[in-house]
């Protein structure tokens, strides 16, 4: 088995069949763009696995938990939170289709350098720690789902039910991914996402027959800009929770070059021909990029909308082992008690499809890290794939075991957003430096993008600032 996709699966019948490392840049490879909407839709596919990792942990708690806190207040950053950070995204990825390299072997290139690594290597390193943290929360979350739908030994909130659940769910990621089937997987847990969402949006709508109704007064009060004193933390965290964080800012490059997007460019030889091929193909990853976005965006919305409306009045906020509880209310109290069964089972999976999404991805990025310290010589492909096996495997396992010890979903995923936000900060400096230095000018976008891509900049580094001054206990409210 190997782990490394092929890029054979985006258009069987034209993609070259030879291809055995989609890390080496091949002239043989090369492959026109398509133009257009209808013609570019069969090469969409790393913004739907960045849709699959995203929509989870942060829409479905962070945001919901943050309208149940602050009402309708805080509407405008789940606009912002999502559409500022694709312009670092799209840079990125823009980088990576035209060198071909991935973001974290990018990332090492810039300077200062510290004992012959850059000084983000080191912060990826870090991350590990957050990577465990918040994929912990997020699995052991969808394990209490399930145990609150079928407790083992009849109490759901025992150690033994949920280790139960668990421990399934870990043998689910870990049998998934070792048999090679997770594009199967992942489409129809995509399509389950789709259906959990449909569903939200639904209840968004049936709210308004209810005591809980939003009004358009509601949705202004909540594109005012403002923060309410004391909610920084879990504002901080949705920032980095919701829409593309640092993981999956970096794993989209990944995506791109196994979809086959840098293959299809081929390597920079200075032509004509290769920017008209860069310029296609980075098109194509935009239309890829923003679709991606609508989809987290709606969802992200419809659970902020929902937590605002059914909780906030309530004064219920979902935290602790208690947080499907509190977030089941949300439907029960608009539809009675027999959908609590049916939100359960949607969080459950949107949840571990989340983990499923996410074991790919983060094996890439912390197997790429180590690589970095010596660990194994990327370029080999029997060494990569190797380690990536390994991970696969360790990954879900040390998540499952994490959340045992710890069982305080909310405070885990919430740390890791913080996290996700500090680390957002140094991704952006690497942009900027490997679009000066590396990215062929001819293949930039213009003005327009320069100045979304400066305002995402921007914002990124005062959230970033702000989840500092958060950690070391300054007021920033």
């Amino acid at each position: 088995m190997s782990v490394t996709t092929s890029a054979r699966g985006a258009d069987p019948s034209s993609t070259p069949t030879n291809i055995r490392d989609p890390y080496k840049l091949d002239p043989a490879d090369v492959l026109d763009p398509p133009r257009g909407w209808r013609a570019s839709w069969k090469f969409f596919g790393p913004g739907f696995v960045t849709s699959a990792a995203v929509v989870g942990s942060g829409e479905l708690i962070t945001a919901t938990a943050l309208g149940a806190e602050v009402g309708f207040l805080l509407l405008w950053l789940v606009l912002v939170s999502t559409f500022v950070k694709v312009a670092v995204q799209i840079e990125l990825a823009r980088w990576s289709i035209s060198t071909g390299k991935t973001s974290i072997t990018g990332y090492n290139d810039v300077p200062p350098k510290i004992a012959g690594r850059s000084w983000i290597s080191y912060i990826g390193l870090l991350m590990i720690i957050q990577i465990v943290i918040g994929q912990g929360g997020v699995l052991g979350t969808g394990a209490l789902a399930l145990s609150m739908v079928m407790p083992v030994g009849g109490d759901p909130f025992s150690f033994a039910s949920i280790a139960t659940w668990v421990t399934v769910i870990v043998v689910m990621a870990i049998a998934l991914h070792m048999t090679n089937r997770y594009g199967v997987v992942e489409k129809i847990s995509t399509v389950l996402v789709a259906l959990v969402t449909l569903l939200v949006i639904a209840m968004v709508v049936g709210i308004q027959f209810t005591p809980f109704a939003w009004s358009g007064t509601d949705i202004a009060e909540g594109m005012q800009f403002q923060i309410q004193a004391g909610t920084m933390g879990i504002a901080l965290a949705m920032f980095g929770m919701t829409g593309v964080g640092a993981g999956e800012i970096t794993a989209y490059t990944y995506w791109c070059v196994e979809k086959g997007y840098a293959r299809f460019t081929g390597p920079n030889d200075g032509s004509q021909a290769w920017v008209d091929r860069a310029r296609g193909w980075i098109s194509v990853m935009k239309k890829d990029a923003f679709l991606a976005w609508v989809i987290y965006t709606i969802s992200t919305a419809a659970f902020f909308v929902l937590g605002a409306a059914v909780l906030h009045p309530q004064g219920l906020v979902p935290e602790g082992s208690e947080v499907l509880e509190v977030l089941s209310r949300m439907f029960t109290d608009v539809a009675g008690e027999w959908t609590k069964v049916i939100f359960l089972l949607g969080a459950a999976a949107a949840l571990i499809k989340t983990v499923l999404a996410n074991v790919p991805g983060f094996a890439r990025q912390i197997s790429n890290t180590l690589s970095l310290f010596g660990a194994f010589d990327w370029s080999d492909l029997h060494a990569r794939n190797k380690w990536l096996r390994a991970l696969l495997i360790a990954l879900p396992i040390v998540w499952g075991v994490f959340y045992l010890f710890v069982q305080s979903p909310v405070a885990m995923i919430v740390i890791a957003g913080i996290g996700n936000a500090l680390f957002l900060i140094a991704i952006v400096v690497a942009v900027w430096y490997l679009s000066r230095t590396q990215t062929d000018d001819r293949v930039k976008d213009g003005s327009v993008f320069t100045l979304y891509l400066v305002i995402s900049s921007i914002a990124v580094f005062a959230v970033g600032l702000l989840s500092l001054l958060d950690m070391m206990g300054v007021s920033v409210a």
